[in-house]
């Protein structure tokens, strides 16, 4: 950022060429700078010349450059409104405002005066659009920089004593030189941030990536597991078909004689079942695992393959960081590889795309049979015995989650005198679900309540059919009863492992 000695001596030679100059045309080529171009004048008669205000933090800046460069696609407020007020009009004077880092240009034209002030105050420096001495408009939020500001309000200079001077670290540099030579000086500190910007971005996706396809990969595994331990339930069904008539209502398992090996297999069942449906429930299940095994392991062979190819690109990445870093094109050509510029775009995405390409609010989305709006979605995780975990993410998305989205015997989670997020086990219709996913949603519980900092924790669970929404409750309250309470005991190795099978939206 520019001196308070070399920001008085820029205003200086300014004031001097540009008086009574054309302001021809202004650019805004990204959200911290804008370029006015300038022509005529006594001093510069007939010569278009290029000024750039910048007011990137660490780069702040006054400077001349040679050309200028491309404008944004879609003109921000402030560009439109020094297009419709200032250019056309003639500069009339630059200067220092306040003995401070403020530099200030008056464009007058046929029909405002309007003040152009480039304020460097360091993080917070800014760029004002000033008419009759009121804030019209301004280049960065005035919530990162000076929040004690409004639009249409009076323009005030900062309450703080101004610096001091400082050096003039171009005193050596002819006026006519010095203010490209603060470009030169000052577009290289960029080239340099931005070369570390775009290496710090690569080596975080790809390693995002990695990640990424771990988790995917460990989750196969787990799923190729349990699938391979289901083929015993053709097995099972195929007993059990012989020991029919003899199962009782309610039972929990059966023990039936294999005639083939001669030894006596226990076949656990489903006690809400009947014996038939026992059966269905078990070639069911075995069909299943038979398709998660067919399609499984072409995707375990795919997923090794990309992550394979991802550990390779990090590999190159580290090489060419090594030694002097790389140059600002090795990088940009780095990032134009095929899977580096896919992870970039896959995790890059702007605010119009997390909206939609209208630009309006996120789609509704399909779940659980209902179409629900983005902002009620509640976050998914998966657990024990292929079920799944809902947690809502705000007040609304509670009330929606608890009373519309869940149903049949899903069970609700709330702990006892804490409030936080509603959790719903989607049970799948199941009346015993394992007491893993169980423990799995009580940890999701406590992790999303003012408790999450407990070691232990008390949770209620009721089935979803005991809780109400009481009328003209405040969003978010809900009245349960019945159910019965756990008291649990944290495990951070299982609150990871619930919390890294998250099911992206």
């Amino acid at each position: 950022m520019l001196s308070l000695a070399e920001l008085t001596r820029a205003a200086q030679w300014l004031d001097q060429m540009l008086a009574g100059q054309r302001l021809q045309a202004v650019i805004q080529p990204d959200a911290t700078s804008i370029v006015l171009t300038t022509y005529g004048g006594e001093s510069g008669a007939g010569l278009r010349r290029h000024w750039l205000l910048c007011v990137r933090p660490g780069t702040a800046r006054v400077s001349q450059i040679e050309r200028p460069p491309q404008g944004l696609p879609k003109p921000p407020a402030l560009l439109q409104y020094l297009r419709a007020h200032a250019v056309g009009g003639r500069i009339r004077d630059v200067r220092i405002l306040h003995s401070d880092r403020q530099l200030a240009v008056r464009v007058v034209s046929s029909d405002a005066e309007v003040e152009i002030v480039l304020s460097l105050l360091g993080p917070k420096s800014n760029l004002y659009i000033l008419r009759e001495r009121n804030l019209v408009a301004c280049l960065r939020p005035l919530a990162e920089t000076r929040a004690e500001l409004g639009l249409g309000q009076p323009w005030r200079s900062p309450l703080s004593k101004p610096p001091s001077a400082g050096t003039d670290r171009f005193e050596e540099t002819d006026d006519d030189e010095f203010l490209r030579a603060v470009e030169t000086h000052y577009s290289k500190d960029e080239q340099q941030a931005d070369q570390s910007a775009l290496q710090r971005r690569v080596e975080q996706v790809l390693a995002k990536q990695r990640k990424q396809l771990e988790r995917k990969l460990d989750k196969l595994n787990r799923d190729l597991g349990s699938a391979r331990a289901a083929l015993v339930l053709e097995r099972h069904g195929e007993l059990l078909k012989g020991v029919m008539s003899h199962v009782e209502p309610g039972a929990r398992q059966m023990v039936a004689r294999d005639h083939e090996t001669g030894e006596e297999v226990v076949i656990e069942l489903d006690p809400s079942l009947s014996a038939s449906e026992n059966l269905n429930s078990m070639f069911k299940r075995y069909r299943k695992a038979l398709r998660t095994l067919t399609r499984g392991g072409a995707q375990e062979d795919a997923v090794k393959g990309d992550l394979e190819a991802v550990r390779t690109e990090l590999q190159a990445c580290e090489e060419l960081a090594r030694g002097d870093g790389g140059s600002e094109s090795d990088w940009e050509e780095f990032s134009q590889r095929p899977l580096v510029a896919r992870c970039l775009q896959k995790f890059t995405s702007s605010p119009s795309a997390r909206r939609g390409k209208s630009g309006g609010p996120a789609p509704d989305r399909k779940l659980g049979g209902l179409t629900v709006p983005s902002r009620l979605v509640p976050r998914r995780y998966r657990t024990a015995g292929d079920m799944e975990i809902w947690v809502g993410r705000s007040d609304a998305a509670n009330d929606f989650l608890s009373t519309r989205l869940a149903r049949g015997k899903d069970l609700f989670f709330h702990l006892d005198g804490a409030p936080g997020s509603h959790v719903v086990l989607r049970t799948g219709g199941r009346s015993d679900p394992p007491s893993e996913a169980i423990l799995d949603a009580c940890e999701l519980a406590v992790h999303f309540s003012k408790a999450k900092k407990d070691s232990r924790a008390d949770v209620h669970v009721v089935p979803i059919r005991n809780v109400r929404k009481p009328k003209g409750a405040k969003p978010g309250l809900v009245m349960v009863h019945g159910g019965r309470s756990i008291h649990l005991r944290r495990d951070a190795k299982r609150l990871a492992r619930v919390m890294e099978d998250r099911i992206e939206d």
